[in-house]
């Protein structure tokens, strides 16, 4: 790879290359989905191939279970693993009280199945993830492709009656198509820009036929890994309630940097 990382690129590499060290051997992983948890793959890939650890990884997508495979991670099914270690993943969005929106990249629920099977799920960030409230990023629900339409018309009905400043809501598409899941889904993204209850927005959401899920996370992260431009990292632990601060020293020599095909 020729130049310099990104600022943004760097944070991104110092969440995961922190988050990694909490990875120990005989741990069953969790992988997550998304340009952060790559970076995380990578990093484990790394420590397999050059520190001999062993550990399992269960995907959360299809391309996270290819790039884990790549680098030389043993992949399993979260059916073969039954119950997971440690899940580590990204998200759009996070709070004070680390609830989370997550889903950007369409495999929320992947990701919440397999978080929720962790002992403990930490998420991987960037600062500029950071909200005082959620809602700024688009919220994505995955819906089944039968009556999609009348399940938005049912989303956007409810969302009348919730803490919500917008209520319009997209169909993900891909190109000309509508975007479909790893499970054969589809995907609305509601503009809500300003989220006063996550928690019963959950709840309700996941009631509407159709709806399979929902991209807020609430309750399922434990910790977060925040990473700045300058190397710098922060480690918040919610049950704990403690905040480390850390720096992490990078060369732009090793292999992790050669194929960013992100």
């Amino acid at each position: 790879m020729t130049g310099e990382l990104s600022p943004i690129d760097k944070a991104k590499f110092v969440a995961a290359k922190r988050a990694a060290e909490m990875v120990e051997d005989g741990m069953r992983v969790g992988l997550g989905t998304g340009s952060t948890a790559a970076w995380l793959v990578r990093c484990l890939g790394e420590m397999v191939r050059e520190d001999g650890l062993k550990i399992t990884g269960v995907p959360t997508s299809a391309r996270t279970a290819e790039l884990a495979r790549d680098v030389g991670i043993e992949v399993i099914t979260l059916d073969e693993a039954r119950w997971l270690d440690l899940t580590i993943d990204g998200a759009d969005e996070f709070d004070g009280d680390l609830n989370l929106i997550k889903g950007g990249g369409g495999a929320l629920l992947q990701e919440k199945i397999v978080a929720t099977a962790s002992d403990q799920m930490v998420v991987i960030a960037d600062k500029a993830k950071e909200v005082e409230m959620l809602g700024a990023f688009p919220l994505p629900i995955e819906v089944i492709p039968f009556g999609w339409q009348t399940s938005q018309a049912l989303v956007e009905e409810t969302l009348i009656s919730m803490d919500v400043m917008g209520r319009s809501s997209t169909l993900r598409m891909n190109g000309a198509s509508p975007y479909v899941t790893d499970e054969g889904n589809h995907i609305l993204d509601l503009h809500l820009n300003r989220i006063g209850n996550p928690r019963q927005l959950a709840l309700v959401l996941n009631q509407i036929p159709g709806v399979v899920e929902n991209g807020l996370f609430i309750d399922i992260c434990d910790t977060v890994v925040i990473g700045y431009g300058d190397g710098k990292v922060e480690v918040r632990d919610i049950n704990e309630g403690t905040i480390e601060t850390d720096r992490i020293d990078f060369v732009e020599t090793d292999n992790l940097f050669a194929d960013l095909g992100e």
